[in-house]
């Protein structure tokens, strides 16, 4: 479901301290909140593949990989290919990404992508499935709880988070 609510139902709110600019070596983990990593994309290149291991290095980290369970291992996969998506449609969609930030905690492992573009994502209606293209966000919304868009104020741009359930 395609939402603009900050925040999902029973969501914990964002994150205090808004962008920190840190490099992918420099992660941080509030200890109220869980895990949190942020990685700066503005004027990388290969930005997919950046954030991708950027977010298979966090996973490794907070013990999701090597998955313990085929459950773990599922989800693991799934917010990779969430990753993927994200970044690619702010690649395709709004001049590049410029920051990923991505949590864990005991609920919910999510994962957020910030760039400067006005433009909504959503699924593309009806989907096809045997046409190439078009299939991100539809991937999104089928493999998360939820996700949805955060506008910044006084400027242009958005977060477009997406929420992964962990399993018990």
């Amino acid at each position: 479901m395609s939402t603009t609510r900050p925040c999902s139902p029973g969501d914990r709110g964002p994150e205090s301290g808004g962008s920190s600019g840190m490099s992918a070596a420099a992660a941080d983990a509030p200890p109220e909140r869980g895990q949190v990593r942020t990685l700066r994309l503005d004027g990388e290149s290969g930005v997919v593949p950046l954030a991708r291991d950027f977010a298979r290095q966090a996973l490794y980290a907070w013990g999701w990989l090597p998955a313990a369970t085929a459950d773990r291992r599922a989800v693991a996969e799934d917010v990779l290919l969430v990753v993927s998506e994200l970044v690619t449609n702010a690649c395709l969609h709004a001049e590049g990404p410029d920051e990923m930030r991505i949590a864990c905690d005991n609920k919910v492992i999510r994962v957020e992508v910030s760039d400067r573009g006005s433009g909504h994502p959503s699924p593309r209606t009806p989907h096809r499935a045997g046409r190439p293209g078009g299939h991100g966000m539809f991937i999104v919304q089928r493999l998360c709880l939820d996700w949805g868009v955060v506008r910044r104020d006084g400027v242009a741009g958005k977060t477009v988070w997406a929420e992964l359930g962990v399993p018990a």
